[in-house]
């Protein structure tokens, strides 16, 4: 008998083969400050605002010579970008301190507006540990596919699926569903009639 969580991985294999962060970075300090700034927002939104930042201001030092009000008129299109600019200096200016992004999640959510979610992403990302970040997207799929419910908040969603999946599989699943939701699943009129996976999807069936 095949089970959902199969039908599900092989479905997610065959939309999204070769899934990757879809935000543009060169380097570590840079994939951090991205994930921070792409809170409620697009990732195609961060990449476009941040194109000519970290062209211009290519390192560390120089970025940190950057006032908040320099920065907010770099990143003003994307939404609260002044509570992000204000978080991105102070980021900026912790990481000098030590001159890159450690493998540590203490660390990392201790920085302003870096929650579980954005360490997860970078920890995934930059070291490859398992993680399983749950943006709205990933929420959003997981109950629909019947593996949370309405009841379940964000921390629950993410223990689900790290029950759910192996371990081997989390991060690889876990870009999938980003992009699942991003260009199949989405939030408003999803693409039911060309998903493959609506016989087990609860939002389809209801």
């Amino acid at each position: 008998m095949i089970m959902n969580k199969d039908i599900i991985i092989n479905e997610l294999n065959k939309l999204f083969n070769n899934p990757k962060c879809e935000l543009k970075y060169t380097n570590d300090y840079e994939l951090l400050l991205s994930v921070m700034l792409s809170a409620q927002t697009t990732d195609k939104s961060v990449n476009e605002v941040t194109k000519d930042l970290y062209s211009k201001y290519n390192t560390l030092s120089k970025l940190d010579t950057l006032t908040v009000d320099e920065i907010s008129k770099y990143i003003k299109k994307i939404g609260l970008y002044k509570t992000k600019a204000n978080n991105f200096k102070q980021i900026v200016s912790r990481l000098m301190e030590i001159g890159y992004v450690p493998k540590d999640r203490t660390f990392l959510e201790s920085l302003p507006g870096v929650g579980r979610k954005t360490a997860s992403v970078v920890l995934s990302e930059l070291f490859n540990e398992p993680s399983f970040a749950v943006d709205t997207h990933v929420f959003r799929t997981a109950k629909r596919l019947g593996i949370t419910n309405d009841k379940d908040d964000v921390i629950k969603t993410e223990i689900k699926l790290k029950k759910y999946f192996n371990q081997n599989e989390w991060n690889r699943v876990n870009s999938q569903l980003v992009l699942f939701g991003r260009y199949v699943c989405t939030s408003k009129k999803p693409k039911c009639d060309e998903c493959n996976l609506k016989s087990i999807c609860k939002y389809y069936n209801k």
